[in-house]
């Protein structure tokens, strides 16, 4: 018997498995609740379908980063770092934490490749990380002008994770290539929109 506190995080981590073995697509809610040796009726007590569960994983990956961006647990001030390092930080902590549910992870994005609307009701979730991830590195996300960067991440993050997706080595190595090579491009639409980015988004060129 799960107890009572501990059902959500059990129930995210058995749907996880269940995507990671049969798939994402095609995956019910009673299949959630049989992989999690819980009752349909509790698994959906504390989430009513798939898009909220999915939800609650991606509310979980946002505060394993936000966690590793706490001042308080590295010696170094983030402002000893350019605005391009910090988000490059973050968002490769983003990509470590993906890592631990790779197999389920590539299978979500298959199914929601195949499900546009599905995928675009989970589009404001997805840009309400990103904008965590800009406020995780120090860069502004309010306004119109947070707005905007918060849209060119989404296009840095998902450029970035068609290639993690397929690298499978230990250092991510071609996944933070990919990532300083998108960075470096947004960095540069960024440098001819002064009024907008101006000294929030420019930091040194691409090494």
């Amino acid at each position: 018997m799960v107890r009572k506190a501990d059902r959500p995080k059990h129930i995210v981590e058995s749907a996880l498995k269940a995507a990671a073995d049969s798939g994402w697509a095609r995956l019910t809610l009673r299949d959630i609740a049989t992989a999690a040796d819980m009752s349909l009726a509790d698994v959906h007590a504390v989430y009513p379908g798939k898009p909220a569960i999915l939800a609650a994983f991606l509310h979980d990956v946002d505060a394993a980063v936000l966690a590793g961006a706490d001042p308080a647990s590295s010696d170094e001030s983030p402002r000893d770092e350019s605005p391009r390092d910090r988000l490059f930080d973050v968002l490769m902590r983003r990509f470590d934490a993906l890592n631990a549910h790779r197999a389920a992870v590539v299978n979500i994005m298959d199914a929601q490749a195949c499900d546009p609307l599905s995928a675009l009701a989970m589009a404001p979730r997805v840009f309400c990380s990103l904008s965590l991830m800009l406020e995780a590195a120090d860069i502004g996300a309010s306004g119109v002008a947070g707005a905007l960067r918060v849209k060119g991440l989404a296009a840095v993050w998902l450029a970035t994770l068609r290639v993690w997706r397929g690298d499978e080595s230990p250092d991510m190595a071609a996944t933070m290539a990919a990532l300083d090579r998108n960075l470096g491009r947004a960095e540069s639409l960024a440098r001819r929109l002064p009024p907008l980015f101006s000294g929030r988004f420019s930091s040194k060129a691409a090494a």
